[in-house]
């Protein structure tokens, strides 16, 4: 347990921001895994609806700072590629 006040306040608001972060995350991830369903059943406007979703949901988490842009901008290219990999 934290010996000064200062450090309690940095247990609580760490916890707090771990709950945020844990949350952003999953939702991210289940963006994801939601379009890997999509395009595995071959459902195409399916597909390209949580394509959109999960775009979106990635954005927000890197605007929350939740998720480092690279980091985002990658998972979104590997999205593509599943979709791209679909039409062909």
């Amino acid at each position: 347990m934290p010996n000064k006040k200062s450090a309690e306040k940095r247990v609580i608001t760490s916890e707090r921001n771990r709950l945020y972060n844990k949350y952003w995350i999953s939702r991210c991830k289940t963006a994801v895994k939601g379009l890997i369903a999509a395009v595995e059943a071959g459902n195409k406007d399916e597909a390209v609806k949580t394509f959109n979703l999960a775009q979106s949901v990635i954005d927000k988490a890197v605007v929350k700072g939740v998720m480092h842009k690279n980091t985002a901008a990658r998972r979104k290219e590997l999205m593509s590629r599943r979709m791209k990999a679909m039409e062909a």
